[in-house]
């Protein structure tokens, strides 16, 4: 299972920065081409749900057309980490988000992806390619992410 381990710092203490993870609502405001939905329990807690959406957004609708990522929270440590299972068709595997606190103030924010990678062989032998866009748009929004939290809420 291919992992991705990115980080940016925040200019912000950890509570402040969980507060503006777990505002999953709002996700979209800092993750690229992502609208992000609190399912079951508000998406708060063991048990908890999410719903993703990653793609172009279709002003003539109203939303996102793209793909669906449904998540399940299976750990949750407010405020330092929560970790989620991918339970959709294309996106599969799991998820954590790490708050850190730094030494002298501030905080880093760390996203891992274990994924399961779609297509068998062909997924395996594809990610190589994928893996740099991937990371790069992981990449931007923990740079948009670190603004945003450095700021919530607002």
């Amino acid at each position: 299972m291919p992992e991705l381990v990115l980080q940016v710092d925040v200019e912000a203490p950890p509570e402040q920065v969980w507060a503006a993870l777990v505002d999953w609502d709002r996700q979209g405001e800092w993750m690229l081409l992502t609208d992000v939905r609190a399912g079951a329990q508000g998406g708060q807690g063991v048990g908890g749900e999410l719903a993703a959406v990653t793609g172009v957004k279709l002003p003539v609708l109203g939303r996102r057309l793209g793909v669906l990522d449904t998540m399940l929270i299976t750990s949750w440590d407010a405020p330092r980490r929560v970790d989620v299972r991918h339970t959709g068709r294309v996106v599969r595997g799991t998820g954590t988000f790490e708050v850190r606190p730094r030494t002298g103030g501030g905080s880093t924010f760390v996203w891992t992806e274990g994924l399961d990678l779609p297509l068998g062989a062909l997924g395996r032998a594809g990610w190589p390619l994928v893996r740099p866009v991937f990371a790069a748009g992981v990449r931007l929004s923990l740079k948009r992410f670190a603004t945003y939290a450095a700021t919530y809420p607002r």
